[in-house]
């Protein structure tokens, strides 16, 4: 213990994580060492000789285990950021002595009579609201993690558990190798057409990074693909690299995932149905706003009744454009995203090379900064004090409107090798208030922006602004955590209200009064024009159709796959395009499959929960609307944003939350009319 960091305090800065002390060999010691301590815990609350009541038993119980969520979470956190193939060896060793603690806990039959006696025989008007919630959360977590079952059942259970935690991982290791294997090194600078002149600068540099004599490298990170896919005038380029990207997870090599999840859909629907469920979905939806699956067809049925019409006319369009300037007859997957930049740019005489060199990232980060100031007058201030798991992470201090300490907020911007796509926001330290200690958040976000070049900075483009934004907003909904209880805290909410936070964030980007904070020329210093701000927000809806219905036919996919009530017999490949079918607007490409590599529900937390991004935008949507009407920074309502949303976390349910920042249940009628589907 005494040479393991992570068993140590952190002797740095607000207690910040010692990453420059850690090293891969201390993980597993350490894993097994707070399991140790936390088996130690459970085991005291289980022979207290003292009457169960709520503090010995249900606050004894969410304080125990604490250092194992400590260390877990780092680790994980850089399995996901910054790993490599000796980390992943040992998250394969570790998952199931931490899945097999976690089972320990849930299925241990006499600690579980004292919490059902507490659940039973406590006077829950004595308890505030955060309590009461709490004293709810551990007694059905006990039930739905299968503390009633018999004991054959239990073991049954334990099985499944573990399996499913090793396929997720196994799910996400294949994909990031996958990804990884792909290259396309471009050798004749004819196939370079189209491409801007950034993104050649960066594929040479990316080129010579990885040895390559000369040439410019593609890959199936998102600041190559996407740019690639959206300027080259290449098209047997363009479908290249698509069948590649659509494929990932896919090829008959030893990166395939398809038995691999259709083992994870299988033990999901054994698992639910062991506890008494119908479905992976109808477990799942029992603890989300949404409830059950018919709430969520229910909300797909409204938008598709307005989006599928109008997103089939406008594919016509850019179709229809695709042929008088290319004489293009069929209109192919890999073709989409080139002629709809170019229909784009003709219709709103705007398109990303227009726009980046407004956004700066250092400038779009000081406009986050400077939006959370105007809002709820919190303020970063960056520190080169704090160890980092990468050279490119950045790290702030953020402070109250009154100065006090609020969170420490990391930055992890740029792609490698060992860091998986997309983009997320994650916490290294949760908080909470035990005995009046309070243990302020540690918060991250992690995205895959274009790097700096030799002659220019990081500009991102506008789908890029808003994704920073879009996490920036998790961020604070970290940040403001201010509850007592850490399971209750921050982020640690229904799934498909977690997303309100992030999104509603976006809106910000669209309107003029933000983008005077921060979208400012790189070489000029110039604030964007307003002919420009006009420009976006006219194309705002374009193919607001179209992306809604891709975003409900992915949701429909993950439902597909977990609202089963029988064996699968089809192949992967079949099983989605039966899914899909009804929101397809493409041919088929039998190369590729979503599934395989649709790692936010077979590696991440989004099973049966995929929905939870457009039942959020209804959230955000209808309390935007709310800023709009009285001034997009208006203080009260950020305040009272901060006091109901922010600062609750998961300490009521989500509905009581919204409800009493917006005054009324939200509709989707907003959601409708934002998107242009439907008029005022």
């Amino acid at each position: 213990m005494q040479n393991n960091p992570l068993l140590q305090s952190f002797d740095t800065p607000f207690g910040a994580i010692s990453f420059d002390k850690i090293e891969l060999k201390h993980y597993k010691p350490a894993i097994e060492i707070a399991i140790s301590i936390g088996k130690k815990e459970i085991d005291t609350i289980v022979n207290s000789n003292d009457s169960p009541d709520f503090k010995n038993t249900i606050e004894a119980l969410e304080r125990a285990g604490y250092l194992v969520g400590q260390i877990s979470s780092i680790f994980f956190n850089l399995n996901s950021a910054h790993t490599s193939d000796k980390m992943q060896e040992i998250a394969q060793e570790v998952s199931p002595l931490l899945t097999k603690f976690s089972n320990d806990i849930q299925l241990n039959s006499e600690l579980f009579k004292r919490v059902k006696t507490v659940y039973e025989t406590t006077d829950k008007s004595e308890l505030n609201e955060e309590q009461a919630w709490l004293l709810e959360k551990t007694y059905k977590n006990f039930v739905r993690n299968g503390a009633n079952l018999n004991d054959a059942d239990k073991e049954t259970l334990r099985k499944i558990s573990t399996e499913l935690s090793v396929l997720s991982l196994k799910f996400s290791e294949n994909l990031l190798k996958d990804s990884n294997s792909f290259e396309m090194l471009l050798t004749n600078e004819n196939d370079l057409e189209g491409l801007p002149d950034s993104f050649v600068e960066a594929s040479a540099m990316l080129a010579k990074s990885k040895g390559k004599e000369k040439g410019w490298l593609i890959t199936l990170d998102y600041p190559s693909y996407l740019p690639f896919m959206k300027y080259s005038k290449k098209r047997n380029l363009r479908k290249q690299l698509y069948l590649a990207f659509g494929s990932r997870g896919f090829k008959k090599n030893d990166f395939n995932n398809e038995s691999i999840l259709k083992k994870i859909v299988a033990l999901r629907h054994k698992k639910a149905n062991l506890l008494g469920y119908d479905s992976h979905a109808d477990f799942i939806l029992e603890e989300r706003m949404a409830e059950t699956p018919s709430q969520v067809y229910k909300l797909w049925d409204e938008l598709l009744t307005h989006a599928l019409p109008k997103a089939k006319s406008e594919l016509a369009e850019v179709k229809n454009y695709a042929q008088q300037i290319d004489g293009l007859t069929e209109l192919l997957n890999w073709d989409f995203s080139f002629y709809s930049e170019q229909f784009k740019k003709e219709k709103f005489n705007i398109n990303d090379q227009l726009l980046k060199p407004y956004f700066k990232l250092e400038n779009v980060i000081s406009g986050a900064f400077e939006t959370a100031n105007k809002l709820y007058g919190i303020t970063f201030k960056e520190r080169f004090d704090i160890p980092l798991y990468h050279k490119d992470v950045r790290t702030f201090e953020v402070l109250r409107e009154n100065g006090e300490f609020l969170a420490i907020f990391y930055a992890d911007f740029f792609p490698r090798e060992s860091k998986r796509s997309g983009a997320w926001m994650t916490s290294f330290k949760g908080q909470n208030n035990y005995d009046g200690n309070e243990q302020r958040p540690h918060v991250a976000i992690v995205c895959n922006f274009t790097k700096p070049t030799k002659n220019k900075p990081s500009l991102l483009t506008f789908d890029e602004v808003t994704t920073l934004f879009h996490e920036f907003g998790h961020a604070l909904h970290g940040m403001f955590a201010n509850g007592y209880y850490e399971s209750l805290s921050g982020t640690n909410v229904y799934w498909d209200f977690v997303e309100l936070p992030s999104q509603i964030m976006e809106n910000w980007c669209y309107e003029k009064e933000c983008l005077n904070l921060f979208a400012k020329h790189y070489e000029t210093d110039e604030v964007i024009p307003m002919e420009l701000v006009q420009k976006i927000k006219d194309s705002a809806n374009f193919l607001s159709a179209y992306q809604t219905v891709r975003q409900v036919g992915l949701g429909q996919l993950d439902m597909a796959w977990h609202n089963l009530k029988k064996e699968i017999n089809d192949t992967v490949y079949d099983f989605e395009r039966k899914a899909t079918e009804k929101t397809a607007l493409f041919p088929e490409q039998k190369q590729t499959v979503t599934s395989t590599a649709f790692s936010h529900i077979f590696a991440g937390g989004y099973s049966a929960g995929y929905y939870s991004y457009k039942w959020a935008e209804v959230l955000e949507a209808d309390a935007f609307e709310l800023f709009k009407e009285n001034g997009i920074f208006n203080k009260k309502i950020a305040s009272s944003f901060v006091n109901h949303i922010l600062s609750k976390g998961g300490s009521s349910h989500p509905m009581n939350l919204y409800v009493k920042f917006r005054g009324k249940k939200p509709t989707s009628k907003a959601l409708l009319k934002k998107s242009g589907l439907i008029s005022d």
